[in-house]
């Protein structure tokens, strides 16, 4: 059973690793597909063709999500080209990890923008169809790390707890027009930006802390978000999702 048949879906970031997970998650359930992506025009165009092979209508946005001009020129494309926007994933995200002493303004910045202004962005310009529809699903992918913070990522952590208190404002704000807001919080997920944490005393530590004993896979991301756009979740709204291996425990 395809659980989005015919739901139009935004997804932020989506060129690798998560992003990439959930946008085919999403389209494999028959949802049509916008996604934006910011580096690799030829990883964008791959994912593209990946999504339109699942029977699906899907095209590449060349987006900054961190920046609000771009963002709404996106969203105005997608409506014009797609009708609507049911599902918005909010994915885009980096870390520039250092410690404070070490840490810039620059780097801070950076990682605010795209991380959490980029939130900001997107919701803003998504939750004018939704209304008009009265309905939608609104999903900003947190960390575990905002939860419960952690040393050397200081611009990361404030970025993703900033992600929950917004997400829980605007599912307060919107429930009353049927408009869900959720948020995930992955713990540590085997993609391109963490390939760092998979080797030596490093990864074992890691390990030893996750009841589990693994490390999560993007599709397992890729899933909580499906059962979060899809109405098996139609009563839930403002909550935080940790997939994280039993890391917060």
């Amino acid at each position: 059973m395809k659980l989005l048949e015919n739901k139009v879906a935004i997804v932020t970031g989506a060129s690798r690793g998560i992003g990439e997970a959930v946008a085919l998650k999403l389209a494999e359930h028959g949802a049509h597909v916008a996604f934006t992506y910011l580096s690799s025009e030829e990883k964008a165009k791959v994912l593209e063709e990946k999504l339109k092979a699942l029977g699906v209508k899907a095209r590449a946005y060349k987006s900054n999500a961190g920046v609000f001009a771009e963002c709404e020129s996106m969203v105005n494309d997608v409506i014009k080209e797609f009708g609507t926007v049911d599902i918005c994933v909010n994915n885009a995200g980096i870390s520039k990890d250092n410690l404070l002493l070490r840490l810039t303004p620059e780097q801070w910045d950076e990682v605010i923008s795209i991380n959490l202004t980029s939130v900001f962005n997107m919701t803003k310009q998504v939750i004018r169809p939704m209304m008009k529809a009265k309905r939608g699903s609104i999903i900003n992918m947190s960390s575990i790390v905002g939860v419960s913070g952690n040393a050397g990522q200081a611009s990361y952590a404030a970025s993703k707890a900033g992600i929950l208190g917004f997400t829980k404002s605007v599912a307060k704000e919107l429930g009353s027009r049927n408009i869900r807001c959720n948020a995930i919080a992955p713990g540590f997920v085997e993609t391109d930006m963490t390939h760092y944490l998979k080797d030596g005393d490093a990864a074992k530590k890691f390990l030893e802390e996750i009841p589990l004993g693994r490390f999560g896979r993007a599709e397992e991301i890729a899933n909580t978000t499906l059962f979060l756009a899809s109405e098996l979740s139609s009563y839930i709204t403002g909550q935080v999702v940790s997939v994280c291996g039993g890391l917060n425990i």
